[in-house]
C-alpha cells in the first residue's frame, strides 16, 4: 500500500511532529510536509497533491477557513481535518459546515488515527467510483462513436458562441459534402458551400432558432448529383436560457423526394391526359354539329349552283357561299388536328401542296409580329404519310417556334429533295432519296441538355399551364411511324432548326380528279334507305338522292329503319346512314342489316372522323365512310361506288 501523503498546515514544527509521531505509532505509513503560509499551501497543493490535509485552526495571517477555500479552489479530492486547541462548539460547527471532514482537539488525539483511516478509506472508495464512472463514460463514448460512424444519418453539434463551429459531425458527412470532419472543424463554412445557394440561409436561420423546425435541404454531392436531407434538430441553452448550440441529425431523404417528384409528375401527366381527352371529345362534338350545318349549307349551295345557268348574276355569289363553307370545313378539320381525332390514312403526298394548303392558317396562328417565309421546291419527291398527321407536325413545329419568339422574329419553312451523298446525312431514314421539311426560327434556342430531351413525352420548359410537353413527342412519333427521322440544331440565343426527313416514293403522285355533277352515274331508280336524325341534313340528302334518280326511304332513327329492314315486302338496294344517332350507332345498325339482308351495301356518313365515337361506340373500318360536309357530286359518286 502506498504511504499516505500528508500536508500539515501549522506554524509550529513541534506540533506538526507530534501529530506525525502519533499517527506512525498508530501503524500508519505516511510522508508529510509542513506549510505555515497561504503561499506555501498553494505551492504544496500544486506540486505535491496530498491525500489528507491536517490544519491548525489558529494561524498567523490566515484562518483554517482560508486554507479550506484554497483546497477547494485547487480541485483536489483531499480530506480536510482541523486539529486545534480549545475552540467553541459554534466555531467547530462553522468549519464543519464550510466543508471540513472532521474537527479534533489536540488533547484528544486518540480520535485522529481512526479519522485518518476513515478518510483514507472513503477517498479510495471515491477513487474507485470515479474510475468506474470514467470507464463507463469512455465505453459510452466509444459506443456513440461506433454508432455515429456506421449510421447513415449525419449526426452533428454546432456551437454558436463564442465562435461558430462544429463541436462534432459524424464521418457520414464525407459522402454528402466531400469534406472530412477534420476539415469542417477547421473551416465550418465548407458545409454551407456544399448546399444549394437557395437553401443556405434557411439552414443557418434554423440553427440559430430557439425551436428549429424540420427542414428539407438540397446538397450537391461530390459526383455532381443532387441529394436531399431532412434536418431534425434541437437548440442547446445555457443556464440563462440563451441558445448556445444546436445538435441534431441530417437524414438522407433523396429516395423519398425523388419518389414524390415522380408521383407528382405522373399525377400531372394523368391530369394533362384527362384534360386533353376531354378537350378532344368536346372538339369532336363541336365538329360533328358544325359539320352537319356545313353539310346542309354546301348541299343547298351546290344544288343552287347547278340550277343556275352560266352567266346568271347570282351564280358568283352562290359560289362564294360554297367556297366559304369549304373554308369553314377546313377550319373544322384543323380543330380535329389539334384534338388528335383525325384517323390515320396513308396518302401519297406532295409536301409542297400540303404546306401551301396550310400556309394561311399558319400565318393567322403565329401573328403579325413574326416574319413568315416559305421556301418550297416545286418538284418534290412524293412521300407516303397521313395528311392530317403531317399537317399536325407542321402545326406543332410552328407553334413551338412561335413560343420561342415572344418579342417577334423570323420563321421559315423549307422543303427540298435530298439524295444520299448529296447533302443527306449518312443513313438518314435508311433511304437513298429523302424529302426534308425544315422549320427554322430566330427564337431563344435550347441548351444541349434541353435539346437532348426535347422529344420526351411531357417534357417542357414552359411554365405551369403554358405547355403540355407532348407537341414535339407527337411530332417524333408521327415521323418515326412514317419511317423517317428528325434532327435538332439549336443554340441558346441563336434560334432552333428542326429538320424532318421522310423517305421518298418512286411512284408519281396521282391527283384526284374533281367530280362533276354529270360524272356521277345515274341512280337508275334504285331504292336507298336513308337514316339521319338531323332533320335539315336528312331533307337535303333526300333531295340530292332524288335528283340523282334514286328512290329514297327516309327515316329519322334506327328504330324506324329496323322496321323497314325487317319488312321483307320492302325492297332495299342500299343504306346510307349517319354514324352517331341517339338510339343506335350507324355501324350497329349496319350489323343488324347484314343479319337480315347480307347482300345490301352500306355507306356511313358522319361529322366525326375518329374511330372512337361518343359513348365508347367504335366505328367500323370495313364500312366506307363519307365525311360531312360533302358536295352532292361526291355523295352520288361514293354511293354509286358501293352499289357497283
Amino acid at each position: 500500500m502506498m504511504p499516505i501523503r500528508l500536508l500539515i498546515i501549522d506554524d509550529s514544527d513541534d506540533d506538526a511532529l507530534l501529530i506525525v509521531t502519533h499517527l506512525r505509532r498508530g501503524g500508519l505509513e505516511l510522508t508529510y510536509e509542513r506549510a505555515e503560509t497561504l503561499g506555501t499551501v498553494v505551492e504544496a497543493l500544486a506540486a505535491r497533491p496530498p491525500d489528507i490535509v491536517i490544519c491548525d485552526y489558529n494561524l498567523p495571517g490566515f484562518s483554517a477557513q482560508d486554507a479550506l477555500r484554497v483546497l477547494r479552489d485547487s480541485g483536489l479530492d483531499a480530506s480536510f481535518i482541523v486539529v486545534s486547541g480549545a475552540v467553541g462548539e459554534e466555531t467547530a460547527a462553522a468549519i464543519m459546515k464550510a466543508g471540513a471532514h472532521d474537527f479534533i482537539l489536540k488533547d484528544r488525539l486518540s480520535r485522529l488515527i481512526p479519522a485518518v483511516e476513515r478518510e483514507v478509506h472513503d477517498a479510495r472508495l471515491r477513487l474507485q467510483r470515479h474510475d468506474g464512472a470514467e470507464a463507463a463514460l469512455l465505453a459510452s463514448e466509444e459506443r456513440f462513436r461506433l454508432l455515429a460512424e456506421h449510421v447513415q444519418d449525419i449526426i452533428f453539434r454546432y456551437r454558436l458562441v463564442p465562435e461558430p463551429g462544429f463541436e462534432y459531425i459524424s464521418p457520414t458527412v464525407v459522402a454528402l459534402t466531400g469534406h472530412k470532419p477534420e476539415d469542417l472543424y477547421r473551416n465550418p463554412a465548407l458545409v454551407f458551400s456544399a448546399m444549394e445557394p437557395e437553401d443556405r440561409a434557411p439552414v443557418e436561420a434554423s440553427w440559430r432558432s430557439p425551436e428549429p423546425s424540420p427542414l428539407v435541404s438540397r446538397w450537391r454531392r461530390p459526383d455532381g448529383v443532387t441529394a436531399w436531407t431532412e434536418q431534425r434538430a434541437v437548440a442547446v441553452r445555457d443556464d440563462d436560457g440563451q441558445v448556445i448550440a444546436v445538435e441534431g441529425i441530417l437524414q438522407d431523404v433523396t429516395s423519398r423526394v425523388l419518389a414524390d417528384q415522380e408521383r407528382e409528375r405522373m399525377d400531372r401527366e394523368l391530369r394533362q391526359t384527362d384534360r386533353l381527352d376531354s378537350l378532344g371529345r368536346l372538339a369532336g362534338g363541336i365538329a360533328h354539329d358544325f359539320n352537319n350545318v356545313l353539310a346542309v349549307i354546301m348541299a343547298y349551295a351546290g344544288e343552287l349552283t347547278d340550277s343556275l345557268p352560266d352567266g346568271h348574276f347570282a351564280k358568283p355569289d352562290v359560289l362564294k357561299i360554297v367556297t366559304a363553307a369549304q373554308h369553314a370545313a377546313a377550319l373544322t378539320r384543323q380543330l380535329l388536328i389539334f384534338s388528335r381525332l383525325e384517323p390515320s390514312r396513308l396518302e401519297t403526298l406532295d409536301l409542297a401542296g400540303v404546306v401551301t394548303d396550310i400556309e394561311q392558317l399558319l400565318r393567322r396562328t403565329i401573328g403579325e409580329d413574326i416574319e413568315f417565309l416559305t421556301l418550297i421546291r416545286e418538284d418534290l419527291y412524293p412521300v407516303s404519310i397521313d395528311r392530317t398527321k403531317i399537317e399536325q407536325v407542321l402545326m406543332n413545329l410552328v407553334m413551338n417556334s412561335r413560343a420561342a419568339m415572344p418579342d417577334g422574329g423570323r420563321l421559315c419553312i423549307e422543303a427540298a429533295n435530298l439524295d444520299q451523298g448529296c447533302g443527306a446525312p449518312p443513313g438518314s431514314a435508311g433511304q437513298q432519296k429523302l424529302v426534308s421539311l425544315t422549320v427554322t426560327d430566330t427564337g431563344s434556342g435550347m441548351t444541349p441538355e434541353v435539346a437532348q430531351r426535347a422529344f420526351e413525352p411531357f417534357f417542357t420548359t414552359k411554365g405551369p399551364g403554358q405547355g403540355t410537353g407532348i407537341g414535339l413527342a407527337t411530332v417524333y412519333g408521327v415521323v418515326k411511324e412514317a419511317g423517317g427521322d428528325i434532327k435538332v440544331q439549336s443554340e441558346p440565343g441563336h434560334g432552333t432548326t428542326i429538320t424532318v426527313l421522310l423517305p421518298a416514293l418512286d411512284q408519281q403522285i396521282t391527283r384526284a380528279q374533281a367530280i362533276s355533277p354529270t360524272a356521277a352515274a345515274d341512280g337508275g331508280g334504285r331504292v336507298i334507305l336513308l337514316v339521319e336524325d338531323e332533320e335539315e341534313v336528312r331533307e337535303v340528302v333526300k333531295r340530292i338522292l332524288a335528283r340523282g334518280n334514286y328512290q329514297v326511304i327516309a327515316t329519322a332513327n334506327a328504330k324506324d329503319a329496323l322496321e323497314v329492314i325487317t319488312n321483307s315486302a320492302i325492297l332495299i338496294d342500299g343504306m346510307l346512314t349517319d354514324v352517331v344517332m341517339p338510339d343506335m350507332s350507324g355501324p350497329q345498325l349496319a350489323g343488324r342489316l347484314r343479319q337480315a339482308r347480307p347482300q345490301v351495301p352500306v355507306l356511313l356518313m358522319s361529322g366525326y372522323t375518329a374511330g372512337a365515337l361518343p359513348g365508347g361506340t367504335e366505328g367500323s373500318d370495313a364500312l366506307p365512310l363519307i365525311r360531312k360536309p360533302f358536295s352532292p357530286a361526291t355523295l352520288l359518286q361514293q354511293l354509286q361506288d358501293i352499289l357497283t
